[in-house]
Parts: structure tokens; sequence; C-alpha cells
């Protein structure tokens, strides 16, 4: 019977030694704090034993306990970082609809199943929007009420000095004949240099300092909401086009202007920066020799730019070093040849004449290109509209035997061709390439030459192309260069930089603050000499207390040193500061439970064991 009653004591002391601990470590922690109490205002267990009474407005609640959680939130943004692999891997309509049209004809399986999952549009799906509303909402629910518990705990005072301060895992004591008063007042002073937050009282010092540890906890998880509005503002609000330009030519930002563009779902085209620009040249460099011959070597573009202010200006685009104005960045894409061309039809009168954009094949810029004639008229005046297509060389080698450049500059510059004659089909109202000639159109037939083969001719600068039956010729004037340009309306970039070194410094802040107390208390003995008593306690295992409160004990011991007839200096004891195995202390019984009504303060298997004294 007694064997079981002893048994009975060690475990209640093991109980109340880790329910101690738990309430420190809760103490001094501002998590949030789950309510013991059932949904619907009852105990859980009896409910459950009761039967089901939760009823709507407590499965409502449950839920938005689920949702608000810690886990639920780390779950959801687990899941925001999956769902954002396949917009990763698989081509997305916003940015490359002819991929995504290829993938869809060369997967007649895969194609269908992606498209019904929107995988061809994620961040516009609704799968992924619901993850990231869901994940939005639970970081709202977990930072506010976070927030007004740490406000709270800003406004707390330190607790009173514990009953048994040599419990605590650092330690030191010694006597003095200096009076108490002035061993507190000391104290006092020194924890405010180090800058503590002091609580004076009767008898003793209470001081506490590292609160920016949960301040940057909290300025993490704020930064990290910051960060998704950054994203939300960015996928609703931008917008991003393309426009080749030639040498010579110029760009206003106006939506009919572009070659391509995207933008998010709450984009106001009224509502486009008023800016433009015109590329005056073009340089490009590349290395002429070597096993890295061909290799660009600077891109650059000097342009003149006006903005809204109505003035020009003049600088130079390079690769990387965008031109930043009205919150729009422009930059330097790419570049090609532009040969330049005189048509004739076959009246006599020019259909056309300028520089025509062709696009680079290949890294020596072997280029194809279209040029549509639709103004030009026939012989006798009746409409025969003209199209040609073919490539650009401009390093062309007759001893290479094809029709492909050996070098990207200019070198000798050289166009082959085949003409078209007929209804090129611009007309129907329907959008064409620009860079394409539709020659499955039955409406649009070949020039042949005599022999009944399809006409085509290599054309150096100065040549002219002349059509059979008298339909009209073309020139070959010069060669100009063009440059591609990105522009690109990207709000929220500013947010999300700052939210990105708000999180870095809210981490750095939580990793690297201990939150700390500190207790002084002095006390008469029988002698009538003042006993001086230090603690400390941190709310996670380190050194930090100890070697602080080390400091502490130094500074105060100058100011009230030991007493004649005992040691100089504070004792200290010969085990180490921080055993590697500490042995696990014998359980306090309950009744040694210290005596502070705010939070108590005990003996644990994690204080209780590594405790130093100084």
């Amino acid at each position: 019977m007694g064997t079981t009653e002893t048994g009975a004591k060690g475990k209640a002391g093991n109980a109340d030694a880790g329910d101690t601990a738990d309430a420190v470590a809760e103490a001094i922690s501002t998590a949030p704090r789950e309510e013991a109490e059932g949904l619907d205002g009852g105990d859980d267990t009896a409910a459950s034993a009761d039967g089901p009474g939760l009823g709507l407005f407590g499965w409502i609640r449950w839920f938005w306990r689920q949702l608000t959680s810690m886990r639920v939130a780390l779950i959801l943004l687990f899941l925001l970082s999956l769902a954002a692999i396949p917009g990763s891997l698989i081509p997305q309509e916003s940015n490359d609809p002819v991929k995504v049209q290829d993938f869809l004809k060369n997967h007649t399986t895969l194609g269908p199943i992606y498209t019904k999952l929107g995988l061809f549009h994620v961040y516009s799906s609704v799968w992924f929007a619901a993850v990231y509303l869901l994940l939005f909402i639970s970081l709202a629910g977990c930072i506010i009420p976070r927030s007004w518990q740490f406000i709270g705990q800003l406004r707390g005072r330190p607790p009173r000095a514990p009953r048994k301060l040599d419990r605590m895992p650092a330690y030191a004591t010694w006597t003095t004949d200096t009076e108490p008063d002035a061993v507190l007042s000391v104290a006092r002073r020194l924890l405010r240099k180090r800058r503590y937050r002091v609580e004076p009282g009767v008898g003793s010092v209470a001081a506490e300092k590292g609160y920016l540890r949960e301040a940057g906890n909290l300025i993490f998880h704020v930064a990290l909401f910051g960060m998704l509005i950054a994203f939300a503002i960015a996928t609703l609000y931008k917008s991003d086009g393309n426009k080749v330009i030639v040498q010579g030519t110029g760009f206003t930002n106006t939506l009919t202007q572009y070659d391509d563009f995207k933008h998010g779902a709450m984009f106001d085209p009224d509502a486009m920066a008023p800016f433009g620009f015109t590329l005056n040249a073009f340089h490009a460099t590349y290395a002429p020799s070597g096993p890295q011959k061909g290799t660009p070597r600077e891109f650059a573009a000097d342009i003149t730019y006006f903005g809204g202010d109505g003035k020009n200006h003049n600088t130079t685009i390079h690769v990387n070093q965008p031109l930043q104005i009205n919150g729009n960045n422009v930059y330097l894409t790419s570049h090609g040849y532009a040969p330049v061309v005189t048509v004739r039809d076959g009246e006599g009168n020019i259909a056309y004449q300028g520089p025509v954009p062709f696009l680079p094949l290949d890294g020596n810029l072997t280029s194809q290109g279209v040029i549509k004639v639709p103004d030009a008229l026939g012989k006798g005046g009746t409409q025969d509209q003209l199209g040609f297509q073919g490539f650009f060389v401009p390093s062309f080698v007759p001893q290479s035997g094809s029709m492909f450049s050996q070098f990207p500059a200019l070198g000798n510059p050289v166009m082959m061709l085949t003409a078209y004659h007929g209804d090129l089909g611009m007309d129907a109202g329907l959008p064409q390439n620009v860079y394409q000639l539709d020659t499955t159109n039955k409406k649009l037939k070949q020039f042949k030459n005599a022999d009944g083969s399809a006409l085509a001719q290599k054309l150096a600068v100065g040549d002219t192309m002349t059509l059979p039956d008298g339909a009209g010729s073309i020139h070959f004037d010069r060669v100009d260069q063009w440059a591609s340009f990105e522009i690109v309306h990207q709000p929220g970039n500013e947010l999300a930089l700052g939210s990105a070194i708000a999180m870095l410094a809210g981490l750095a802040g939580s990793l690297f603050i201990q939150r700390r107390r500190v207790w002084v208390r002095t006390t008469r003995d029988a002698a009538d000499r003042t006993v001086v008593e230090l603690a400390g306690l941190g709310r996670s295992e380190s050194r930090c207390v100890g070697e602080e409160l080390t400091v502490l004990v130094g500074e105060l011991h100058a100011e009230a040193p030991t007493a004649a007839d005992t040691p100089d200096t504070p004792d200290t004891p010969d085990t180490p500061d921080t055993p590697d195995t500490p042995d696990t202390p014998d359980t306090p019984d309950a009744s040694d439970a210290p005596d502070t009504p705010d939070e108590p303060v005990e003996d644990s298997p994690e204080n209780g064991s590594d405790k130093e004294r100084v």
C-alpha cells in the first residue's frame, strides 16, 4: 500500500512539474492560445458522450478555428507552392499561346484533360484562386489575434520574483554589507542600462527583455501577407506587350501600337501611361573569331523618348538595363534585320516602299520573312494583290552551298524570294500573322517560270526581281536594323520588395532575439547582513541567459561587494555550465510551487536540469 502511494505521489509530482513548465512557456509565449472548452461553450468530451450538439454556429466556429490555425496556414502555403508547379512546366496561354496550340496538337489525350483542369491558365484558374484566397484568410486569422495578444504583453509588466529563485536555470547569490535598498537601486540602474523593462517590487526587482522576438515573428507573417497582396495586385493590374521597331521609326504607348499584348483582369486601357520613343540607332558587336565566333558582345539601342512632361530625352537601352518611365519598364529583348524594298505593281506604280522585318532563325541571324502588298494592281487596273516570302542572310558565303548566314553581322547581305499573286485574304476581316503567308489559300497563286517551275530569285542590295507577264517588280534597296522591345507594367513590385526585406528582418529577429527574465532579491540574514539573489530564465535553452546574468552579477558585485567575513566572489559550482546529458532532477512537490499570482515559475524537466550558478 505504501509503495502504491509513493508511486502515485511521484506521478503527481511529475505531472505538476510538467504543468509548471508548460505554464512558464505559455506565459512567455505570445502564440494564440486554444480554448480548452468545447465549441458550444461546454466540455468536448461531455458533448461527444451526450451526442453531437455543435449546431450550425458551432460548426462554423470550428471551421474558422481550423482555417485560422498556423498548421492549416502552412498546409495551404505548401499547396500553393505545389499549384504553381504546373504553371512553370506546362505552357500558359497568357505567355505563349502558340506553344499551347502546339501542345494540344501533339498531345491529343493529355491536351483535353489539361484544358478541363485549367492547367493552361494556372494562375487564373478557379482552384488556384481558391487556395490563394484560403491562404489569405488563414494568415489574416492567424495574425490578428496574435497581434492583439502581443500588444497586451507589451502593455504588461514583468512578473514579481518567485519565492525560490535558486530553482531557476541561472542563479547567483552572495552576502554584502550594502543596504538592501541601495542594492536594488543599483540593480534597477544596471538593468535599465541593458535595456530591460524593470518593475520594482517589495524587496525585489523584476526585469524582462526580448519582446522583439515575437515582434519579428509577427513581422514575418505580416510581410508574407503583404507578399500575397503584392502578387494579387501584380496579377490583376499588370500589362505586358512587345513591339518590333525598325531603325528610324517610333512607338507610342497605346493599345493599337503593340504587336502582341497581355494584361490582367482589372487592367484599364484608358489608364495607360503617356509615353513613347523613337529608335535612332542600334549597335551590335560580335566575337569575330575563335570558339566564341558570332557570340554577341554588346547590344545597345539609342532612343529618344518623351514622358508625361512632353519633353524629349536621349538615352541608350542595354540588355537587362531597361528604361524606366511612368511606372513602366522598357526592355531590349532581341534584334534583327529589315530589308528595305520597293514594290511596283502591274501599272508601274509604287504599291509599297519601306522596311520589312525578317525574324531570325538561328544565332547567325539567318531570317525568314513575308512581304504583303494588298494595294497592288495588275495590268489593266484590276486588283491583283502581291505577296513575297523568303529568307534573308546577312553574311552569305557562296562557297557554303546553302542559304545560311555564316556570321550575324552584315557582310554580304542576300535575300532569296518567291512571289505570289491573287487574294491575300486580308479583306476578309480576320486577323492574320504579319510574318506568315497563307499559301494554302486557293485564291493565291505562285508565279511560275516559262518552264513551269516556281519563280525564285536571289537578290543582293540593288538587285530587282521582275515578275512574269508584267505583273510588277520588287527592288532590294538597302538593309536596316530592327529591335524588339518588351514594355512591362507590373504594379506591386515595391510592395513585394519591401515585404521580402521585412520577411528576412522578421525571421532574423525571431531566430536571434532571446526572450528572457531576470530577478534580483535582497533579504536580511540572522547577522543583519544583506543577502543578494539573482536568477534568470529564458524561453528557450540558451547560454545567453547565463552569460548575461554573469555580466550583471559582476557589475552588481562591484557596487555591492561581498561582506568582509565571506568569500570575495559569489559561489560557483564545479559542474559545467551546460552538461551534454543532464540528469533528470527529482520532481518537486506541488507545495513548492512559486508564489506568483501572474504566472508560476517552477523547477521543470526543461529548466531544472540546466540550472547554472554564476
